[in-house]
């Protein structure tokens, strides 16, 4: 694509940055739509990360996504957060507005449930949820479960310390279950969630029984690389629903790619062939 004095700029600031697959992702939907526009990778070093928000506007982007260890540090460096990022206490997408001011969103509630709709459809959201760990990504996922109409989340995490906290924080809805009790919890449940590093290449598998969840459980695991995990392959196994991790990451994509470049990007099979050629080069 032939870039011009209109080219619409966005990237995506982290440090390091070079592992980020969001400009493959972004890269593949530009070409795809034909539009006039860049997606960069953007080295930004945590004391450096508030300057480089506020530049955005005077650089011409258009916006940009924000990644670790910048997502908390961006709530502060904004001059409006969206609802959504304030509950995750974390921001992913920033927009600059016509009148060059920052407003901080979180995409990643809304890219967990648009996976989990796009991979199983419906589910029984009459029933408790269980999800595994406490980092930020459990956060962005209860937020996304509870707004869907989840009533209750059961929360397991390996410090139990960790998730009383976040269970605090979030507010009503939310049971603390011990770390030794994880398989017992998944009981009743309608949904399984694993939001730890457990089972990603290079870490130790996630140890749990799934014998207590019902035919109709659906069973995700944020981890996409491997992209069929331990927990995954045990699921289907017991032919359980499945959703893997890839499509949370591609769906996350799809609010700032709109408000960038003026055009909703659609996840397929195209796609994920495109990023997963990239995570095994």
């Amino acid at each position: 694509m032939t870039h011009t004095g209109k080219t619409r700029l966005a990237g995506v600031m982290g440090w390091p940055v070079a592992h980020s697959r969001s400009p493959r992702l972004h890269g593949h939907w530009l070409e795809r739509y034909g539009i006039d526009g860049a997606y960069l990778p953007l080295a930004v070093p945590p004391e450096r990360i508030g300057q480089a928000i506020a530049a955005l506007p005077a650089l011409g982007f258009a916006g940009c996504n924000v990644t670790v260890p910048h997502k908390e540090e961006a709530l502060a460096a904004v001059d409006r957060v969206e609802e959504t990022a304030e509950r995750i206490g974390a921001v992913n997408t920033i927009v600059v507005e016509e009148d060059g001011s920052l407003t901080g969103s979180n995409t990643d509630a809304f890219g967990f449930m648009a996976n989990l709709r796009a991979g199983v459809g419906d589910w029984r959201h009459d029933r408790p949820a269980l999800v595994l760990g406490a980092g930020g990504a459990a956060r962005a996922i209860i937020v996304g479960l509870l707004d869907d109409g989840v009533r209750r989340v059961r929360l397991c995490n390996r410090t139990r310390s960790r998730a009383e906290s976040l269970a605090n924080e979030l507010g009503p809805g939310i049971d603390v279950v011990p770390w030794s009790e994880r398989s017992e919890a998944s009981g009743g449940c309608g949904l399984l969630v694993n939001t730890t590093t457990l089972g990603m290449a290079g870490k130790a598998a996630l140890d749990i029984a799934l014998d207590d969840l019902d035919a109709e459980a659906v069973v995700s695991d944020i981890v996409y690389v491997p992209l069929e995990t331990s927990l995954l392959r045990a699921a289907r196994a017991r032919h359980l629903r499945c959703v893997d991790g890839l499509g949370m990451l591609l769906h996350q994509a799809r609010p700032g790619f709109a408000a960038w470049f003026g055009r909703k990007a659609e996840v397929d099979e195209a796609l994920r062939d495109v990023v997963l050629a990239d995570l095994a080069a």
